[in-house]
This record gives structure tokens, sequence and C-alpha cells, in this order.
């Protein structure tokens, strides 16, 4: 094993032991090396081993017996159905998000009105770029953002179903701001609100096309890996 880097600890200790495991480094029923071994190997302090190895017990990889050490339980990774299933959901909701989001998009542009586009570009200028920090914070102001575009469509019925599902569509968002799932910069959403403002619904359409399908595509090569 390499020795890590010092951003993301516990999560990248959690990854290379798991990797160390599921190819067999050790067999069901070995002993792992102890804390103070792994910290070396790793680089990392024996307080991030022992969250890594609490991670994995808890995932059903490790079992540790007191008094003797930590003992690998399973080589098989059951932890990867449960993430291609949340895959799966993720590609459905960011599907259905689209759809809402390019038919709101149309009649946003069939009604803009000046005010209108200004306070979206206000939103947007609230909502900056997420570099680290306070997630929900960052999640509340891009919700915020494309509430107002679907706010903007003026159709009743469309506010309320993005208002039901708002919670799963905050997911979609929160989803993107890790490392597998790629976050639309702030030139895609620009690009959403410039083409609301020429009141072509089919270049509104097509910049909402265009913010989601590398977040989709993404997705699809996930599901396929």
């Amino acid at each position: 094993m390499q020795p890590l880097a010092k951003t993301n600890l516990a999560e990248t200790a959690i990854k290379a032991i798991r990797a160390e495991i599921l190819a067999k480094r050790w067999a069901i029923g070995d002993k792992l090396p102890n804390e103070a071994t792994l910290s070396a190997m790793l680089s990392v302090s024996r307080g991030t081993i022992r969250e890594a190895v609490r991670v994995l017990v808890s995932q059903g990889l490790l079992e540790t017996r007191q008094g003797s050490g930590t003992y690998v339980l399973s080589t098989t990774d059951a932890v990867l159905p449960l993430t291609m299933a949340r895959r799966a959901s993720l590609r459905d909701l960011f599907e259905a998000r689209c759809a809402l989001d390019v038919e709101a998009a149309r009649l946003a542009a069939l009604r803009q009105a000046p005010d209108t586009v200004a306070g979206l570009r206000g939103l947007l200028a609230q909502r900056g770029n997420f570099e680290g920090g306070d997630k929900s914070a960052f999640v509340k102001r891009d919700l915020a953002f494309h509430q107002a575009i679907i706010a903007a469509s003026g159709n009743r019925a469309m506010i309320e179903i993005y208002a039901f599902f708002s919670t799963s569509i905050a997911e979609t968002i929160e989803a993107t701001l890790g490392e597998d799932i790629p976050e639309p910069d702030m030139q895609a959403h620009t690009d959403i609100v410039d083409a609301i403002a020429t009141g072509d619904p089919d270049k509104a359409d097509a910049a909402v096309r265009r913010f989601m399908a590398p977040v989709i595509s993404a997705l699809d090569r996930m599901l396929l890996s």
C-alpha cells in the first residue's frame, strides 16, 4: 500500500484498505496488520486507521475480536450492489428533473420579462461556485436558482410538482458535489439564463439539455463500469 495524500484521510484509508481486501491480499480469516503497522504503511495516524476499520466492520468486510485484533470477514464488497442501486436511482432522478427543467425553461423563455431575467441573474450570483465548505448552504442556493426558473414558467402545476420533489432535486444537486458526478459549472447555469432571455424556447431547451448531458452520461458510465 502507498502513503496517502493529506486530504480526506479517513475516506482514502477506507478505500485503500478495502481495495487490498477485495484484491485478496488477505484471505478470509486472516489477521490484518496492527494499527501501528497500517498507520506506517499508509502514513496516517492510528486514529485514522481506527476510523477506517470501524467503517469496514460496519460494511461486513472486517471483524474485530477483543484482545486479539482485526480479521478479514469477507472479500466480497457488499456495498457495491447498494452503490449501483443508488446510481440507478440518481440517474432516474436526473432524467425526471431534466424533463421538468427543460419544459420550465421553454415556458420561461416564452414568458420572459426583463425583471424575471434580472432576478435569475441575481440568484445565480448568490449561488456562486462550490469551493468546499458548507454543502447544505450551497445546495439551498443552487436549488433556489432552479426553483426560480420553474417559477418563471408561470405554470402553477409545474411549480407545485417541483416543490413536492424538492428533497429529491436537492439530492441530485448534492450528488454533483462529490468526486464521481460532474457539477455543472457557472457557465452552464449562465447559458440557461441567457437562452431564456432570448425568448426562444428551443434555445432554452438546448441549454438545459447541455447542462444535464454530462451528468447523465457520467451516471451511465458508472452503471456500466
